[in-house]
């Protein structure tokens, strides 16, 4: 039976750390929303009545008679992305929970007052919320990162283990998403981080990741999206 994922349509956001776990578990999976009705299909989850706690949120997998939010800590060991033991498995996690902080700053950014007004009606404070995430918060979060790599014992492309983990891939993630957001101050901030790069590069070139990422399957960034591109919030730290 196939996972179905269910995310909005049109934009990779939240929904493309799922998908790169399920490219690269090579899994059979449905982007619903994608599907016709699957938008009206996933609102109508999110309301139903009974049963177990439905999601606050898309991203959200239904595998079976599962549905499942917040979804890295189910599906990484079912697609052989989490390392083994539960000593790493929790190191994994804390990791991932960290990664999901990371990207609500950086939503954030341009959206500082609220995410129900458009990014125009609050230009002035998304510049403030910018200056300070590229000067103070993109750094201590990189170089977190990066602090973890270096530390790790196993090996020198892998955040936990000595394999790869869905944390890499979310990370991977992150790094292109930042690029297209910020790339002037990620431009010059990426020598700090040559641990993360390198990440980033080997996940690239992984042959399931590789192919998914030429294909019609891989959503572009865009400004509906968690990373916006606006020329006037990229300043180098």
């Amino acid at each position: 039976m196939s996972y179905k994922l269910y995310y909005w349509d049109g934009i990779p956001g939240r929904g493309e750390f799922v998908r790169l776990a399920l490219e690269e578990g090579g899994a059979d999976y449905v982007d619903a929303a994608r599907e016709p009705g699957g938008t009206d299909e996933m609102l109508k989850l999110m309301k139903a009545p009974g049963g177990a706690a439905p999601p606050f949120a898309p991203p959200f997998l239904v595998d079976g008679d599962l549905l499942i939010a917040h979804v890295a800590n189910y599906l990484g060991p079912r697609l052989g992305l989490a390392p083994e033991g539960e000593g790493l498995r929790t190191i994994a996690n804390g990791l991932q929970l960290t990664i999901t902080d990371f990207v609500a700053e950086i939503h954030d950014t341009h959206h500082p007052i609220g995410v129900s007004h458009y990014y125009e009606s609050q230009k002035p404070e998304a510049l403030r919320r910018a200056a300070d995430f590229l000067s103070e918060r993109l750094p201590k979060f990189l170089g977190y990162f990066e602090r973890v790599l270096s530390q790790n014992p196993s090996g020198p492309n892998q955040m936990v283990g000595d394999r790869l983990s869905y944390v890499d891939l979310s990370l991977f993630q992150v790094i292109e998403g930042l690029r297209y957001a910020f790339p002037r101050a990620m431009d010059a901030y990426e020598a700090n981080i040559p641990r993360l790069v390198d990440v980033h590069d080997a996940v690239r070139v992984r042959p399931r990741i590789y192919s998914y990422l030429a294909s019609e399957r891989r959503l572009a960034f865009n400004e509906s999206c968690i990373f916006r591109h606006y020329p006037e919030l990229d300043r180098q730290s």
